[in-house]
């Protein structure tokens, strides 16, 4: 397995080792001992899985509290690109994102940890995305950052088709609130 760190802090992209023959592939899509042995300390508590069509955004989105969820988030199907942005207030790299394809070709991961706003637009026919969470789903603690914030500038590299009413409500990056603080 390969582990790079993104451009925003404490944010990691996992190559998992892929075993390829003719009958598909093999790969550990989670291991507890090994995701330890990289800085993923964190016990996982649900699994989420999505199916969305092209042009969908997810996001961004976040909860606070004893509910602030890392994410360790793959594709199973399609491909997306996937974006997380630093809300850590005090984070040298606060207000940061860092976006990168997560498809079911590249098998690729990415670990988001607590303290993170969170997204993906679907950039194939459709996808199924899948991500393992440190705490359970809170409707009285979510959060989220309007997708088209000005101040973010986000290319979600396509031509948006769908976004829920709820997402298109959030908050705007300049006004939210200092939930997490970084240390």
């Amino acid at each position: 397995m390969k582990v790079y760190e993104a451009n925003v802090k404490d944010v990691l992209i996992i190559e998992p080792d892929v075993f390829s023959d003719n009958r598909g592939f093999f790969f550990e899509s989670f291991s507890d001992y090994k995701y330890k042995e990289i800085g993923i300390k964190e016990n996982f508590v649900q699994d989420n899985i999505s199916k969305s069509g092209y042009g969908t955004i997810r996001g961004l989105h976040y909860q606070i509290g004893e509910f602030a969820q890392g994410k360790l988030c793959q594709v199973i199907q399609g491909k997306v690109l996937d974006v997380s942005v630093d809300i850590r207030f005090g984070s040298p790299t606060f207000g940061k994102w860092y976006s990168t394809e997560l498809s079911e070709e590249n098998h690729r991961q990415i670990w988001i940890p607590p303290g993170f706003a969170h997204g993906f637009s679907v950039l194939s026919e459709t996808a199924i995305f899948m991500y393992k969470c440190t705490a359970q789903y809170s409707k009285k603690d979510e959060r989220g950052i309007i997708f088209f914030d000005e101040d973010l500038k986000i290319d979600w590299k396509v031509e948006v088709k769908n976004i829920s009413e709820k997402d298109k409500l959030n908050k705007k990056f300049k006004d939210i609130d200092r939930d997490f603080i970084y240390s």
